[in-house]
């Protein structure tokens, strides 16, 4: 793991230049835009507070969403999951998959899609992962955190063709059953419940779905989404698949 923000290396923008629109001349360099990205959701910093060794803000921010809503972003991510599952020696998309949530803080000021998740006493929204066995990200979704697990979830079933051909299997916990369950079964998947026993006492790892605890501890390292001060839940898991592009871009190159 890199602790701190390190620029795109050489053979990195490589990789990168061939997922990104690169077809007409820019007065901007694409390759500072994607460091730029990468600096704010290393460092948390705000838009505005954006060094001054970089493209102006306005400019990074219009390549944040513009990329986050045309599936530039999600394009870039799948890639890179694929790319890294084949340098391990397994196959490009996962036949298994792992989903938990996480309730977060949500920054003061921002009253849109906040929610108090009483079982974890936390004022903010919550957000959904859907994992490989190895903990990289291929889907998720930020909502406020009062709403049930498995109605927060459903909209990943929108997210099917990013998953990948091959999945047959999505391992939950109990909370999941329902709306989300139903709408796995619809698509022809299997829902595979995995629960801590009841007579269990500490820690005590379940199943695969371990991979997803230890996915939330990496967001850590990227202050931009260790609490949401996004005015949007899109853009709160648009940086979080940021945080998962860097972290495959670390271990491939």
């Amino acid at each position: 793991m890199v602790d701190g923000y390190q620029p795109l290396t050489d053979s990195q923008w490589q990789v990168m230049r061939c997922l990104l629109p690169l077809q007409r001349k820019r007065r901007l360099c694409l390759r500072q835009v994607v460091d730029a990205l990468r600096y704010v959701c290393r460092s948390g910093c705000q838009w505005r507070s954006l060094p001054a060794a970089f493209p102006k803000w306005t400019a990074v921010y219009y390549y944040f969403r513009r990329w986050q809503q045309d599936g530039t972003l999600q394009r870039l991510n799948r890639t890179l999951n694929e790319a890294d599952r084949q340098a391990q020696g397994q196959p490009a998309t996962p036949t298994v998959l792992c989903l938990d949530s996480q309730s977060v803080k949500l920054a003061p000021r921002i009253a849109e899609h906040r929610g108090i998740d009483g079982g974890k006493c936390v004022n903010g929204r919550k957000r959904q992962l859907l994992v490989d066995r190895q903990g990289r990200v291929w889907a998720c979704r930020a909502h406020a955190a009062n709403q049930n697990d498995s109605r927060g979830a459903a909209p990943l079933l929108r997210e099917r063709r990013h998953w990948g051909p091959h999945l047959t299997t999505v391992v939950t916990d109990r909370a999941y059953r329902g709306h989300f369950a139903e709408g796995l079964l619809a698509r022809g998947l299997r829902h595979e419940v995995s629960s801590r026993p009841p007579s269990a006492r500490g820690f005590v790892p379940v199943g695969c779905r371990w991979v997803v605890e230890r996915t939330f501890a990496w967001l850590n390292f990227f202050r931009r989404v260790v609490m949401d001060y996004e005015y949007t839940p899109e853009s709160h898991a648009a940086w979080i698949l940021w945080a998962n592009v860097t972290l495959c871009l670390n271990r491939l190159y």
